[in-house]
């Protein structure tokens, strides 16, 4: 149903993003049949405390399933303070190790936790690269990986479209068009319009309306740059 609804919207491509190792499978398997939806696959820091037992074998065997294209999302997380800091890094080191081991790209999670994961990513980035999914740092932060010469490109959610987000506005003008993604992060970050309702893949033409306004771009252009990003960045042909 969502993915129907997403297709009427012109939006053809859906990467579902593992938030859960231990329901990993049964995504999988509920969507087997949907071949215009991919996966990632990882552990995120909010398992960091009971990610399961040969967990680093588990995510493994799911990267090497058909459809399955990016080691994701993983990361580090300080504001809601999952297991420390240590155990978190650890998480985050073994999985970008096993990204670089089978030549995928990573989906990063950063939430207060900036200065690591730039450090990190300045060691650990695997040649495939990163996105910094959910993207809620400023310009000055982007202007800083983008002068590192890391591999790195910056998704933006639905909260691109509220007044108050500056930091993300700024941002946007700071980046490279070769560098921006952008995501439902459903079911959460919801449009602007759509507040208040739970988040759909179908939801996310508003995001790309509202970065076209701010490229001063047409939609279609907008798009078009959106399309070739995230086939270039996650290995999919652009066609």
């Amino acid at each position: 149903m969502a993915t129907r609804e997403a297709r009427q919207t012109g939006v053809s491509r859906i990467l579902s993003i593992c938030n859960n190792l231990h329901d990993f499978a049964k995504v999988y398997e509920n969507l087997k049949s949907a071949t215009n939806v991919y996966h990632a696959a990882g552990v995120s820091p909010s398992e960091v405390q009971s990610p399961g037992k040969g967990w680093l074998q588990t995510v493994e065997q799911n990267l090497r399933l058909p459809r399955v294209i990016a080691v994701g999302e993983i990361g580090l997380d300080y504001h809601h303070k999952f297991g420390d800091r240590k155990s978190q890094i650890e998480l985050f080191l073994a999985q970008l190790d096993l990204a670089n081991k089978l030549n995928y790209p990573v989906i990063i999670h950063n939430r207060d936790a900036g200065r690591d994961v730039f450090d990190i990513m300045r060691n650990r980035l695997p040649p495939k690269g990163g996105v910094l999914h959910c993207y809620s740092e400023n310009a000055e932060y982007a202007k800083k990986m983008l002068a590192s010469g890391l591999n790195m490109y910056f998704s933006f959610a639905g909260n691109l479209t509220y007044r108050n987000a500056r930091n993300l506005h700024e941002t946007i003008g700071v980046l490279p068009l070769d560098r921006i993604l952008i995501e439902s992060e459903s079911p959460f970050m919801v449009p602007a319009e759509h507040r208040g309702k739970r988040n759909m893949p179908k939801f996310l033409p508003m995001t790309a309306r509202c970065l076209a306004e701010m490229l001063k771009l047409s939609l279609e252009e907008t798009a078009d740059i959106l399309w070739e990003n995230s086939n270039r960045f996650f290995g999919l042909p652009n066609e």
